[in-house]
């Protein structure tokens, strides 16, 4: 419409708009300028350092007071004009409602539901991680000011996806520590935005640390389970990305975990919380326990005698923050036998404080803090939509692509019969830790905007505890040009505290793929949804099976991004961000051995690509296109010298089996640059994704190979791109040894981008000889 309102008239309707949205708002948490009497405290001061007002708070406080802020449903203090405040939402692929903190309604019906984590991390692209995280702030700012939510979000999960039969690896990136990192990084960059310098747009927590990947397997759960773990694979694995996230990330939360980690609580271990995460890493927020693990140590693993000592070592170990009660409840009287004393509490309330003071808590009116104005309309917006949509499709993984049966044409397959009990699910593409979204396409719906649809499910549910209604699903495939298969798992099947007991479909789902695909007349498409890999060797063998695609859990626009995939509206672009195994890998590997390491003397198999050289169904990183492209190298060092810190010399521990330890290197800016063209010599535009992997020279402890950098790229077709890829040597090219000591190799390093290879020759520098 143009000429409907005048300029003048527009400036007034946006004003108005602008001052209604500013006048919903929720009244300020604390300091309220309207309240002469707290208004003038020094902690109400925005102006001055955060610090001096941390302290000033914490100086009014009474030990009461105090330990009523320790638990995630902080208690008010009226007499200083602070209200009770939630400390639990969670934000795993969009706002969710699963904690307390957060609730759907009145002008905040749903909010946009983003694809499972595990599918996110199949694009490979950080800056969709980045920008997906952005708008989840948005949503998040603008239901904590219209009183639906909270500011501060224990989200996201960068535990490693150690073992495939994990319920919760679909929350994580995948099993790579490099990618887990990334993402941590970026998703928390994302979320907590970086426009006010130390400020917090809304605070993450990176979960659940660390070595955390067991739920409820073989009659061991979390509660009770002690992770016996290396120093080395403590420091190549399970810590990478959390060290990511405060380090590059600048994270406002860690949360500990349920389990032990070699005999200790995490929560209750002063080196792992006091010595690494705040000291070592230098986080700057708060540290809080995943829900009730105080009292879990207490309780289930009998960690102290009394109530009052598991507090008391909670507290001294650096824990800030309760997710439940037990410190509220059993402070205080450790307070009073002397084990605890109240400056304890102080140190950790000032963390948490602190944040809140970073969010905006502590500065009177919401409408007048930076992201005051963000209100209804800017939930579930058309470019937040539209986002989950762009995120779904590149999270799409083609793993099998037999006689280019891929894409479908809606003129060659006017009738498609859509069968398997994903066919037409909804609340199924969120996978857990979900909201309510903003609404969904299932796969019906999106495969009948291009053709017209025969539907049969086949199996009542992904249990598939029957075959009763196979004869529907098979004349169904009888009668059509094409037919799709929606199969996989769903959250009946792998969950929080619902860990697999193996990698096959559920049932008998098998059975109805195999009877499909003979009694089809077109080709036959297996789409997967599922978090963990599956073993789908038959399907993968089977000639009359032309298509494997794996959506995950594609979030709320699953159905339209599947369906554009199939029809080829859009190429494929995704990579598996786990290794998907043969049943038979589970044969000699309890999910209670943590070691990532193969032991060949006991028949351990070792664990993920980093590790594991055994029979695959699908590697790490296999993902096809409707394209064909070539990578080569253009251009790239052959040799680079390691520069030592002039203080160790080569008569030292810093090179030893020749390997430099990291500390002892000048690390600064001690990286390299790939220069990789890539050309689309097919007939269709795509994204590729580029994985740099490295060869280390040290054979026995290092990594088979290692993810080094990734880079998403778009060709379109019959044109080449020259990529410029940065690799930071000290934390790319080192390994770890045995003690947990992370060293550069030094000697030759072999890269491979696909079939592209190149060799790069470290030498370590010491005063200015090389030493080789």
């Amino acid at each position: 419409m143009s000429g409907g309102i005048s300029k003048p008239t527009s400036t007034l309707f946006i004003f108005l708009f602008l001052f209604v949205s500013v006048q919903s708002t929720r009244p300020p948490f604390a300091c309220d300028p309207k309240d002469g009497a707290t208004k003038k405290f020094p902690f109400c001061q925005a102006n001055l350092p955060i610090g001096d007002r941390v302290r000033d708070l914490i100086g009014r406080l009474t030990l009461q007071e105090k330990v009523k802020l320790l638990g995630n449903n902080a208690a008010a203090v009226p007499r200083l004009g602070i209200k009770g405040y939630e400390w639990w939402s969670e934000a795993l692929h969009g706002v969710s409602n699963v904690g307390p903190g957060t609730k759907f309604g009145g002008d905040f019906p749903g909010a946009t539901s983003f694809p499972q984590v595990i599918t996110t991390a199949a694009s490979f692209n950080a800056s969709l991680w980045e920008e997906i995280g952005r708008v989840v702030s948005d949503e998040a700012r603008a239901m904590y000011n219209g009183e639906m939510g909270g500011l501060t979000y224990w989200s996201p999960n960068v535990n490693i996806l150690r073992d495939p039969r994990w319920g919760r690896g679909q929350e994580t990136p995948g099993e790579d520590p490099v990618v887990a990192g990334i993402y941590a990084e970026r998703y928390v960059r994302g979320l907590q935005g970086n426009e006010q310098g130390d400020r917090l747009k809304v605070a993450a927590c990176c979960k659940h640390y660390t070595a955390y990947d067991l739920d409820n397997w073989s009659g061991v759960d979390r509660f009770h389970f002690n992770a016996k773990v290396s120093k080395q694979d403590i420091e190549d694995t399970f810590d990478v990305p959390f060290r990511s996230c405060v380090k590059e990330g600048k994270v406002a939360s860690i949360m500990c975990s349920y389990n032990q980690v070699n005999g200790i609580p995490t929560c209750a271990d002063p080196e792992l919380l006091r010595k690494t995460i705040r000291g070592g890493w230098g986080l700057n927020g708060y540290i809080v326990s995943d829900c009730d693990s105080v009292g879990v140590f207490y309780e289930s693993q009998h960690y102290t005698s009394t109530p009052e000592e598991a507090a008391a070592d909670a507290i001294k170990a650096g824990l800030d923050l309760d997710c439940g009660p037990f410190l509220s409840q059993h402070t205080e009287n450790a307070v009073h036998s002397g084990i605890l004393k109240e400056a304890a509490i102080d140190d950790n309330l000032a963390n948490t404080v602190a944040v809140q003071m970073r969010l905006g808590m502590f500065d009177g009116e919401p409408s007048a803090q930076p992201y005051g104005h963000l209100g209804p309309r800017d939930v579930c917006s058309p470019a937040h939509q539209e986002l989950a949509l762009e995120a779904a499709i590149q999270g799409i993984v083609l793993l099998k692509n037999h006689g280019s049966a891929l894409p479908l044409s809606p003129r060659h397959h006017r009738t498609v019969a859509v069968i398997g009990p994903n066919s037409d699910v909804t609340i199924t593409m969120i996978g857990n830790y979900a909201g309510v979204a903003c609404g969904y396409t299932s796969p019906l719906q999106g495969i009948a905007k291009y053709s017209k649809i025969i539907h049969q499910k086949g199996c009542g549910d992904v249990a598939c505890t029957d075959d009763r209604l196979f004869a529907g699903a098979v004349d169904a495939a009888r009668q059509a040009d094409t037919t799709v298969l929606v199969m996989g798992l769903d959250q009946s099947i792998e969950a929080e505290f619902r860990d697999r007991t193996g990698l096959l479909l559920p049932g008998f789902q098998q059975e109805l793929i195999s009877e499909v695909a003979k009694a089809s007349r077109g080709p036959v498409i297996l789409v997967l949804m599922s978090g963990g890999p599956v073993d789908v060797t038959f399907a993968k063998n089977d000639p009359r099976i032309g298509g494997i695609v794996w959506v995950g859990y594609p979030g709320q626009a699953g159905g339209a991004a599947i369906a554009g995939v199939l029809f080829g509206a859009h190429n494929p672009g995704g990579k598996l961000p786990m290794t998907w195994y043969p049943q038979e890998y589970l044969n000699n590997l309890p999910m209670t051995t943590m070691d990532m390491r193969a032991n060949l003397a006991k028949g351990y198999p070792g664990r993920t690509y980093r590790f594991y050289k055994g029979p695959l169904v699908y590697p790490f990183g296999h993902g096809l296109s409707y394209t064909k492209f070539i990578t080569t190298i253009f251009e790239a060092p052959k040799m680079l010298a390691i520069p030592i810190d002039g203080r160790h010399t080569s008569n030292s521990t810093s090179i030893s089996n020749k390997a430099i330890r990291v500390t002892h290197a000048k690390c600064n800016k001690l990286s390299i640059q790939v220069h990789i063209d890539v050309k689309n010599v097919g007939s269709k535009d795509g994204s590729h994704t580029l994985l740099v992997f490295s060869k280390s020279p040290i054979g026995l402890w290092a990594p088979h190979k290692q993810l080094v950098a990734f880079q998403k790229v778009h060709v379109p077709a019959g044109s080449q791109q020259r990529v410029a890829i940065n690799i930071h040597v000290c934390k790319y090219l080192s390994v770890v040894d045995k003690a947990g000591v992370r060293r550069i190799p030094i000697g030759e390093h072999s890269l491979h981008i696909g079939d592209a290879k190149h060799s790069l020759f470290l030498q370590a520098s010491v005063l200015g000889v090389i030493k080789s």
